[in-house]
């Protein structure tokens, strides 16, 4: 009951880069004009060889490696993810089959781009009542599976990846490392943002969720950090959804985070949904751009216009 926090983290991304070069020489766009628009230079793309539970388990092997652990450390995996081919076995199952877990409790989370901080307080909840141990939380996704290649309005935008963190109880006498999520919905404006049809292909309305993310999510986003008893100002690092840089600019600046980090990984690895706060969380981590115990908070949101976010402590 001391809570939880996160010991690890790791990412992964397919080797092929994607530019927006290329891009062009598929639709009628140009360099200056996705990057005047949503801030994205490169994403990389998985090939047909290259199923999301793949990208999954490279980031969750590399989460486990940095926490000195092993597949049979583990008794939880959750895996958020809106790519998933098949519905049965599910994509939790599937990694914990590549990584060798024993006999692990197995759940998929689809809250699309907000899915890993859904999982991420599902992961702190669970261990904290005494149901798991040790938990893998990854967030995985393959957009270019789903994606249009003649629509420019979305084509340009997407990428595949994933990212994964080992969560733990804290020792005893330690303060919690994952703080109180805060998360909700707009369910009736959940049309803004769709992966849908046979084919399944992502779709939004990008004005719409502008509006609704830099204008509604700020005191959400300042309310998650009152439940982990802070003032944005204390934030060393902000690691919002990497949906776009016209989005993750203005929402970081009304939140009030002047001292923090901010991740901008979308410009080298476009929208990743599920795997995007992970994936630049991670990258922020290596980097060494925020240090060990330092405060940070994840704000996911996104599809069906969920939202879901928390102040964690850097491992």
């Amino acid at each position: 009951m001391n809570g939880s926090r996160i010991a690890a983290v790791g990412h992964y991304q397919p080797a092929k880069v994607l530019t927006n070069e290329d891009l062009a020489g598929l639709v009628d766009t140009s360099d200056e004009w996705i990057r005047s628009r949503v801030g994205i230079r490169t994403r990389h793309v998985a090939g047909p060889d290259e199923p999301v539970d793949e990208l999954a388990a490279h980031a969750a092997a590399k989460a486990l490696a940095a926490a000195g652990l092993t597949a049979g450390d583990i008794d939880l995996v959750l895996v958020a993810t809106s790519t998933a081919v098949d519905r049965s076995p599910n994509m939790a199952a599937r990694v914990a089959a590549r990584l060798g877990i024993p006999s692990p409790a197995a759940m998929d989370v689809n809250v699309v781009c907000a899915g890993f901080t859904h999982a991420l307080a599902t992961a702190d909840h669970t261990v904290r009542a005494g149901a798991a141990t040790r938990a893998l939380v990854i967030g995985a996704d393959k957009m270019t599976d789903v994606t249009d290649w003649t629509d420019r309005t979305t084509c340009v935008l997407v990428g595949d990846g994933a990212g994964a963190a080992v969560v733990e109880a804290c020792p005893a006498g330690e303060e919690p490392g994952i703080g109180p999520v805060l998360w909700g919905s707009v369910p009736e404006m959940g049309n803004a943002v769709r992966i849908e049809g046979t084919p399944s292909r992502f779709a939004q309305e990008g004005q719409s969720v502008y509006r609704w993310a830099t204008t509604q999510l700020p005191p959400i986003a300042r309310k998650a950090c009152e439940r982990a008893g802070l003032a944005p100002e204390d934030l060393a690092g902000v690691v919002l959804h990497q949906a776009n840089l016209r989005i993750i600019e203005p929402l970081a600046l009304k939140i009030g985070a002047v001292n923090a980090v901010v991740a901008r990984d979308v410009v080298d690895s476009g929208n990743t949904s599920a795997a995007s706060i992970p994936l630049a969380f991670s990258k922020l981590v290596e980097r060494g751009e925020i240090s060990t115990g330092d405060p940070v908070l994840l704000f996911g949101f996104g599809g069906n216009l969920s939202y879901a976010g928390q102040v964690v402590r850097c491992p």
